[in-house]
């Protein structure tokens, strides 16, 4: 893959921000995620603000909730671009792979991130 993936992440409030923030502090990496939030906004402009911020690019797009409607303005928009894949659930260790990873496919690099997420819950 020549063009390296957008990474988009869609929660409610201020969470995509806060984890945009988060993984680039970790990762030192700036600009590979761009947060989306639904925050005084209704369904029309929220998917809106989720195609700009997919800018036409091959993305992954991680979303918070496995349902509501922040998922539903994603799959309307999005579920039928075969360069777009999308991840629910989505935490900060999925974020920080993602971004090191962000030459694969979108097939790929999301099946990735969702492992290193999945892999990243414990109860110690």
């Amino acid at each position: 893959m020549s063009e390296e993936l957008q990474g988009v992440v869609v929660c409610h409030g201020p969470l995509a921000g806060a984890l945009v923030h988060a993984a680039e502090q970790i990762s030192g990496l700036v600009g590979a995620l761009v947060p989306v939030s639904n925050t005084g906004c209704d369904r029309d402009t929220l998917e809106e603000r989720i195609l700009a911020a997919v800018n036409g690019r091959p993305a992954v797009v991680f979303v918070d909730l496995a349902s509501g409607s922040c998922l539903v303005a994603v799959l309307k928009r999005l579920r039928s671009e075969q360069s777009v894949k999308v991840v629910t659930g989505v935490n900060l260790a999925m974020l920080v792979d993602f971004v090191f990873h962000r030459s694969l496919s979108p097939t790929e690099a999301a099946s990735r991130a969702a492992a290193a997420g999945e892999e990243s819950i414990r109860i110690p």
